[in-house]
């Protein structure tokens, strides 16, 4: 085990206790791993009893917006999970999918998102400088910080993570965006909103970068 590993796992052997929301939808046991690997306590939340007893909250998703969106309504967790967000205002975290629901709508289906964070949902392939990069967007990219926040800190310069989409955040805000990533031209691939964060990649499987972040989160008090 590496000197650098070690740290991080001292560093983050106090934290609160994330509740993983369980919705069908989500890499779930790949994020229960990583923050094993960082000493954070967490469960998987299936039910209102398990949201209300949440310190922070992790909402995963990988596949369709609608899909995605209908799982949640079908949890009947939203409220619950809604108090805890938006009036207890716990530290939140949306990882791919799952930071999309937070967005007021999407091009990839006919629901509505959460709207937790104003702006829309849109395709890489509507934008007119693609050119000749894939669609998904997949594998290692480089990410450039806009703001400072505990979720970045010690992040070292030009930090990269594993991503895998076709659709992205577009925030209404620009002070909402936290992180951007080029491919055919920026993006947003973070952004916060007060207690509320999303990332676009998958930090679970972003190996010493992906712990770096959830490790932050993990011990973030806002």
């Amino acid at each position: 085990m590496t000197s650098l590993r070690l740290s991080l796992i001292n560093k983050w052997s106090h934290v609160k206790m994330i509740a993983i929301i369980d919705y069908g939808i989500g890499n779930v046991g790949s994020i229960t791993n990583m923050l094993k690997k960082v000493k954070a306590e967490s469960y998987l939340a299936s039910t209102i009893e398990d949201v209300q007893r949440a310190e922070k909250i992790i909402l995963p998703g990988v596949g369709h917006f609608s899909s995605g969106m209908e799982s949640l309504i079908n949890s009947g967790l939203i409220e619950s999970i809604e108090d805890k967000v938006l009036n207890e205002r716990v530290p939140t975290l949306g990882i791919c999918l799952g930071m999309q629901l937070m967005a007021d709508y999407s091009e990839e289906g006919q629901v509505k998102g959460l709207g937790w964070v104003p702006g829309k949902v849109k395709n890489f392939s509507s934008r007119p400088n693609i050119g000749n990069n894939r669609v998904p967007h997949m594998g290692w990219n480089f990410t450039k910080e806009q703001k400072q926040s505990p979720l970045l800190n010690e992040f070292i310069e030009k930090s990269k993570f594993y991503f895998v989409h076709s659709y992205f955040y577009e925030c209404e805000n620009p002070d909402d965006v936290l992180l951007k990533t080029d491919y055919g031209g920026d993006f947003t691939s973070a952004f916060q909103k007060e207690n509320i964060m999303g990332v676009q990649f998958h930090p679970e499987k972003s190996h010493k970068y992906g712990m770096k972040l959830l490790g932050n989160f993990a011990e973030m008090n806002l």
